[in-house]
């Protein structure tokens, strides 16, 4: 399904986020999604919480196959909600402990947290008063745009930003001060009055500072992520061509520094929920580098576990997939969105065959969807093997982007032997299809 929005006033979401499931029902799932939209100033940029209506395997509707019309709005896409964010929102974290609790990024040092239920509709319209957050988070001293991270079991966010600094804030030291100091809080109006007076931030939302600063960068800080194992470790990547890992129970600065991790700008970094020795990079390079933390430098500078070559413009984003710890996906400037199997880096070569040298080691899907650079895209963890990705088609069309949600066929990722038992049952449709082609 795809949701498309052009014109001058509005680009289509910039960020996407799955968000929690709302409804099952017997042919599809009603879920949560979060997205940004960000405009030329004729209306306010806001985010957006939609419901939208996840479609099981093998369910496919013939009435909405023969209608589908890539141009126009998916039926399947709702907005439930609409913020007006202060600025721009580049990027958009969900906390994984309440998925309902979102943090996200604009031009400015600060983080915003905001309780999307709570929070109340708004109608964007020209000169409309911003949406006041719940919670900002201060510490950067620079505009922090990008680099964003919520850590998998503590209320803990992670930034990085053109200061060049990562930090470190935990949620629940704005509960503690409110219950050492009630007086204190000062309940933010939802709806902000005076803007600009704090970097674009309405006043009269709380506020709460750091628990730790960490130098280490020499650029702007590109991307963070906690690592899943640990509450007190996370990596940062960034403009230096650098991968930093830290530890926070330690001091202020890197417990392991990779030089030249890329030969370029390192735009993004994963870490392997699965298996936490795997660290996943891209790179403006073109490339996507696996890093096992057990061994990561040689001879001074990073040395990969393998380097994956198969996008022919910067990488955008990275991700590891939640439903297999040896596949994780890849987006890129050339509007490709690749899926790949580290597993299966020297099987393809080793069988030989015609395609053997036509296909990079480990990639097995390649979406192709998208017209124009894929800026980013999330697995959802609660439907298997689904994912939300974006594009930036302003370039090629004059306006918008696309959303798109989709999902490989099955066939793609079962074990083998599967696959072939079921084909087995369904040989003689299969066969008579194959002569006439």
């Amino acid at each position: 399904m795809k949701e498309r929005e052009k014109g001058d006033d509005v680009t289509l979401s910039v960020d996407e986020r799955w968000g929690p499931q709302v409804e099952e029902l017997t042919y599809k799932s009603r879920q949560r999604l979060y997205l940004s939209e960000q405009t030329d100033g004729s209306v306010p940029n806001t985010l957006v919480v939609a419901n939208c209506d996840v479609v099981k395997p093998r369910v496919a509707a013939a009435e909405h196959i023969a209608q589908f019309n890539e141009e126009a709005r998916s039926p399947f896409i709702k907005k439930y909600k609409t913020i007006i964010h202060p600025g721009e929102v580049n990027r958009i974290r969900e906390l994984p402990q309440n998925t309902d609790i979102v943090a996200t990024h604009t031009d400015s040092p600060h983080v915003l947290i905001w309780d999307l239920e709570a929070q109340p509709n708004r109608h964007p319209v020209l000169g409309a008063a911003v949406s006041s957050p719940d919670l900002v988070l201060t510490g950067h001293k620079d505009n922090a745009e990008f680099a964003l991270a919520m850590c998998p079991t503590e209320p803990f966010v992670l930034s990085g930003g053109k200061d060049k600094f990562v930090v470190l804030w935990s949620i629940q030291d704005h509960i503690s001060s409110l219950a050492a100091d009630p007086a204190s809080f000062k309940s933010p109006s939802k709806i902000g009055s005076n803007v600009g007076a704090n970097n674009g931030i309405p006043d009269g939302s709380p506020s709460i500072g750091p628990r730790g600063i960490y130098e280490g960068h020499g650029d702007t800080v590109e991307d963070v992520q906690f690592c899943p194992s640990s509450v007190h470790e996370f990596c940062s990547v960034g403009d230096d061509s650098c991968l930093i890992l830290w530890d926070a129970r330690l001091n202020n600065y890197p417990a392991v520094k990779v030089e030249k991790a890329h030969n370029a700008d390192i735009h993004c970094v994963d870490w392997n929920s699965h298996d936490a020795n795997l660290i996943l990079t891209g790179s403006a390079d073109f490339t996507v580098n696996m890093f096992d933390r057990r061994n990561l430098t040689s001879g001074g500078v990073g040395s990969p576990v393998h380097k994956f070559k198969g996008h022919d413009a910067a990488i955008s984003c990275v991700q590891w997939c939640p439903d297999k710890s040896s596949v994780f996906g890849s987006s890129a400037d050339d509007g490709i969105l690749n899926i790949w199997d580290h597993e299966k880096t020297g099987k393809l070569h080793e069988s030989g065959g015609p395609k053997a040298s036509n296909s990079p080691p480990g990639l097995f899907f390649r979406h192709s969807g998208h017209r124009d650079k894929v800026i980013d895209f999330h697995w959802n963890a609660a439907d298997p093997w689904t994912i939300v990705s974006v594009s930036d088609d302003c370039e090629r069309t004059g306006g918008g982007g696309t959303l798109q949600i989709w999902r490989m066929i099955d066939l793609i990722y079962r074990p083998q032997e599967e696959v072939l038992a079921e084909l087995e049952k369904f040989k003689s449709h299969i066969l008579p299809c194959s002569e006439i082609n």
